[in-house]
């Protein structure tokens, strides 16, 4: 592992704050709290780059026609009820 130091300058007071309050919350040091977000902000980042889009369905997008749309509604309307002897 390389140790490497950064300095982070033009931080927003808002930003400031929020890392101050959680290496306060949390016993941890700012550096430590810094980071912890710089590893989250890597696995996002890592995660939105592999994410897959699918095309698949595309062709079915905006293709119900309103009565079906109708039918489709009637049957969320009827798996929405509530039996209440369930609940009992």
């Amino acid at each position: 592992m390389i140790d490497q130091s950064v300095t982070i300058t033009h931080l927003d007071q808002a930003v400031t704050e929020w890392i101050e309050g959680e290496a306060q919350r949390t016993g941890q040091s700012v550096e430590a709290i810094v980071r912890w977000l710089l590893v989250q902000g890597m696995e996002v980042a890592r995660h939105q780059g592999t994410a897959q889009r699918y095309h698949d369905l595309d062709d079915l997008a905006g293709t119900w026609s309103t009565a079906d749309a109708v039918v489709f509604q009637q049957a969320l309307d009827d798996m929405n009820q509530l039996d209440p002897t369930l609940w009992q």
